[in-house]
């Protein structure tokens, strides 16, 4: 029983806020996203619409994911977990798809979004063990990146893959630091949640065991690793074959269309739709455009998605945070911890950047992406930690980057505001 105790305080104290700090940070955002969310879902039907499955705003599925969990190739295992967040919403709500299940939803999604950042708060730390000050700076910087804003409100896959690939890193991250080996039970936990909602993400659940310690030097330690990662494969491959009958056929068949659907796209150059869409638009809102839009069904609607960047001072900003990103690699080269994070960043630039997979619209993928943002340039401050210039000088260009990313995407949400007047009231 003791066991036990000892491993659910653990869990506690890994995945909710624990000192008062944490407990203020947690706070702070759950009022900010809660006041935003709260006031969309009461005043405006985006957030969930019946008649409207898909692309609403910046392509995101809220109604057929709450619905369904998404296309069964994508995101193999969340039907499940949708099918709790709807049946909750709906016994809040008592039954109804109206403004109360809107505003459930949209606090199911603040809680998790804000869970995430304290998480990041958590990693920078305890982990990293930056001065509170500069891992203040660095949660309000990544609060206020165009994807922690949109997903605090949105019923999406995006919104608990960020979630969860945060709380496996800040775990992992633990177990690396003490040269202790990863658990088959939280590989495969992981595998299971983590892949289950989008199977891309499912590789980057196993980049921290390739780290961990003399596993390349130990034979034994070898083939205990090979068992924990077969071991997650096995359980997450008869998961979803169970979820689809064991018609296996269906996987490739559809995933080809899906690729074939979302990287043919030719309308923008590939240069320009990375750093506006996969780099930029994660973090900093372009200008908007609208379009029309209908569901197949007789019903038609207005959709809001990013154009590229139109601005120097955008370019400006996402090449000078790329350089930090990639300063920050470069410097910590021999860091495994940072090696963890950047491989797991690469693998998303694999999809979207060179197999183009949803290039046009990469914005939208910044729930599988957006929190190396922060623990790099956490880990680049750490590095120069001893040169008080350089850590000035940084500090100084992540504040300029912060007021700039501040003041534009409060005037980006001031033109989506706009749009949900004149189309969602």
């Amino acid at each position: 029983m003791s066991f036990i105790k000892t491993k659910l305080i653990a869990f506690l104290k890994q995945i909710f806020p624990w000192s008062y700090t944490e407990l203020a940070v947690f706070l702070f955002f759950l009022i900010c996203y809660g006041i935003l969310g709260s006031f969309i879902a009461l005043n405006y039907r985006i957030i969930f619409d019946s008649r409207i499955p898909w692309d609403a705003y910046f392509s995101f599925d809220n109604k057929a994911i709450v619905m369904s969990g998404g296309s069964f190739e994508r995101h193999p295992l969340a039907y499940y977990f949708f099918n709790w967040i709807r049946e909750f919403s709906l016994f809040i709500s008592g039954g109804k798809m109206d403004a109360t299940f809107r505003l459930t939803l949209a606090w199911l999604s603040n809680i998790a979004i804000t869970l995430c950042i304290v998480q990041i708060f958590k990693y920078l730390k305890n982990i990293i063990r930056l001065p509170l000050s500069i891992a203040l700076l660095l949660i309000l910087f990544f609060g206020t990146f165009s994807t922690t804003i949109i997903l605090s409100f949105t019923p999406e896959n995006f919104t608990y893959t960020l979630l969860l690939l945060s709380i496996y890193n800040y775990y992992t991250a633990t177990k690396l630091k003490e040269d202790e080996k990863i658990p088959a039970s939280a590989l495969v936990f992981a595998g299971i949640t983590i892949g289950g909602i989008t199977i891309t993400n499912l590789a980057k659940v196993f980049i921290p065991v390739a780290f961990e310690k003399d596993i390349f030097k130990n034979w034994k330690k070898l083939g205990n690793t090979a068992f924990r990662v077969a071991l997650t494969i096995i359980c997450f491959a008869f998961l979803y074959l169970l979820r689809i009958d064991f018609k296996y056929e269906n996987i490739l068949s559809k995933t080809n269309q899906q690729y074939e659907k979302f990287s043919s796209v030719e309308s923008i150059p590939d240069w320009d739709m990375m750093l506006s869409y996969f780099f930029g638009g994660s973090i900093l809102f372009p200008s908007f455009m609208t379009v029309d839009k209908h569901n197949m069904k007789g019903f038609d609607f207005k959709g809001l998605l990013m154009e590229p960047y139109s601005s120097l001072f955008c370019y400006a900003f996402v090449t000078i945070l790329l350089v930090l990103i990639l300063w920050c690699y470069l410097k910590n080269f021999r860091n495994k911890l940072v090696q963890v994070i950047a491989i797991s960043f690469f693998i998303d630039i694999v999809i979207h950047c060179i197999m183009r997979f949803g290039l046009h619209t990469s914005y939208i993928y910044g729930g599988h992406f957006v929190f190396v943002y922060p623990l790099l340039l956490g880990w680049l401050f750490y590095a120069y930690r001893s040169k008080p210039k350089i850590l000035s000088f940084l500090i100084g260009t992540t504040c300029i980057l912060f007021v700039f990313l501040l003041v534009n995407n409060i005037f980006r949400m001031s033109e989506f505001f706009r749009f949900l007047e004149t189309y969602y009231q």
